[in-house]
């Protein structure tokens, strides 16, 4: 599903120094390249802070600890999305609320979010699947009426940017009360490891949640509040140093490869490729087909597999479903949208080193297995 062996070898004698730095420093923890690329990071997503911590769950977390949430609080969130995003709230003792996504974007309906608001309501958490933005600027409109914080989870999509209807642009992660991000491998800016970043434009809110992220310190030795143990180490903030500078270039290949895939399945019958909202760019995290028949989305699974090509479900369970967060409130059905995804989602290998002989294999087998 991606190449990262491909990708370091293109820059691996930058990335090899600024490893080789950090050990010459043995400055392994809270280095100097830690500071310098959180101004980076800073600089190119606009974010007047960037926190950055041990990966995108300890983000979520942090963020709703930083605004003070308390048990029993309401955090909306989409049920068609990785688990980490309803894990956290629940970890806190705080009642997630899932909802229905749309159809056409997969990202959180706001028609659903308008009707799971009560008086409890404390939080919105949209997610931006698979590399584009939802609407933000519906999802901020309802959260100030209702004096809801918005909480972005911008782990699939660093470098997607949001156009408002009177003409500015946002950087995904930077438009809501906090956003945050994950530096999986896999994702499109990755480090070699776990690491994570939190971006707000509040300052007392920055200072809370670097010292919540630091075992609640604000001076050493003194604990102001509950606090976790979540950095980024200084070899992971060289790696992403590095591939900061190239991920606007990662982007374009990105969305060359999802141009390609358009190209080549955009007639096909009862395939749906991926929504381009209007309102966003799309950084294609994931390419992710929508199949208008479930057994035909498996055999073009398993067709690939046969010709060792990976494919994934993103994601196979809503989490109404899953069995940790089984709840009497949600019965199957409650989501439609959100389970015909489940049955419907295909992604294919997307990353920025596909080549055009790669995307043709991967195409022709797709419809091969489509005209079956």
């Amino acid at each position: 599903m991606v190449d990262l062996q491909s990708q370091y070898t293109k820059i691996k004698s930058d990335i090899d120094c600024g490893i080789q730095k950090v050990i010459d420093s043995a400055q392994f923890i809270k280095g100097t390249v830690v500071s310098e690329f959180q101004h980076d990071l800073e600089t190119y997503t606009g974010s007047k802070h960037v926190i950055p911590v041990g990966n995108g769950t300890d983000a979520l977390q942090i963020a709703l600890m930083g605004l003070g949430l308390q048990p029993g609080d309401e955090v909306i969130t989409p049920t068609f999305t990785f688990i980490a995003t309803a894990e956290v709230v629940a970890l806190l003792g705080l009642t997630p609320v899932v909802v229905d996504v749309d159809w056409e974007t997969m990202n959180i309906s706001i028609d659903s979010v308008c009707k799971a608001i009560t008086p409890r309501t404390k939080a919105i958490v949209p997610v931006h699947l698979f590399g584009q933005c939802a609407n933000m600027e519906a999802i901020l409109d309802v959260a100030e009426k209702h004096h809801l914080y918005v909480i972005e989870d911008a782990c699939q999509a660093i470098g997607s940017k949001y156009n408002f209807s009177d003409g500015h642009t946002k950087q995904a992660g930077t438009m809501g009360i906090v956003g945050c991000t994950s530096f999986f491998p896999s994702k499109n800016l990755g480090c070699y490891g776990d690491g994570g970043a939190i971006f707000t434009d509040d300052d007392a809110l920055a200072s809370r949640m670097r010292a919540i992220a630091n075992h609640g310190m604000v001076v050493r030795y003194h604990h102001d509040f509950i606090g976790v143990n979540s950095r980024l180490d200084s070899i992971q903030a060289a790696i992403l140093k590095v591939k900061l500078t190239h991920l606007d270039q990662y982007i374009t290949n990105r969305q060359t490869a999802a141009a390609y895939y358009d190209a080549c399945f955009a007639s096909l019958p009862n395939v749906l490729i991926p929504y381009r909202d209007s309102h966003s760019t799309h950084v294609f995290h994931q390419y992710t087909l929508r199949f208008l028949d479930q057994s035909k989305r498996d055999f073009v699974k398993e067709h690939l597999a046969a010709h060792d090509i990976p494919s994934m479900i993103y994601y196979p369970i809503p989490l109404h479903m899953q069995k940790a967060y089984a709840d009497p409130r949600y019965q199957t059905g409650d989501f439609p949208v959100a389970e015909r995804l489940a049955n419907s989602v295909l992604s294919l290998p997307m990353h920025t080193e596909l080549e055009e002989e790669q995307l043709a294999y991967i195409c022709q087998h797709v419809i091969e297995a489509l005209k079956a």
